[in-house]
């Protein structure tokens, strides 16, 4: 697991990159399979920019992006997004998996599927 903070157009502000830091850490601690998180901080005239990208197991790669004109909201959007794609594919295969077990265990009880 590895977290990496990196800023374009603007001088590095510790405190801003610590917070970047902390909220990854968030999102790697409730996702174990997460493996790498790169965070990018923008400022492109009045907007800052933060993109989340991570890298999960199984070639999995998950993007967000978020440009508001405050830059620990738009950290804060850019890693909700993550998160919620995150969730949607851990449920989309843990639902594929309960299904067939439930299709499975009706045959085995000889109902018609």
């Amino acid at each position: 697991m590895s977290i990496e903070v990196t800023t374009r157009h603007m001088q590095g502000k510790d405190d801003i990159q610590q917070y970047a830091e902390n909220k990854a850490a968030e999102l790697v601690a409730a996702f174990p399979s997460c493996e790498h998180v790169h965070v990018i901080l923008d400022h492109e005239k009045h907007l800052f920019k933060a993109e989340v990208v991570t890298q999960a197991g199984h070639h999995v790669r998950i993007e967000g992006t978020e440009a508001l004109d405050n830059m620990r909201a738009a950290i804060d959007g850019a890693i909700d997004k993550v998160e919620r794609q995150y969730r949607r594919l851990m449920d989309k295969v843990k639902d594929h998996h309960s299904a067939m077990k439930y299709e499975e265990s009706k045959k085995e009880r000889g109902e018609v599927v």
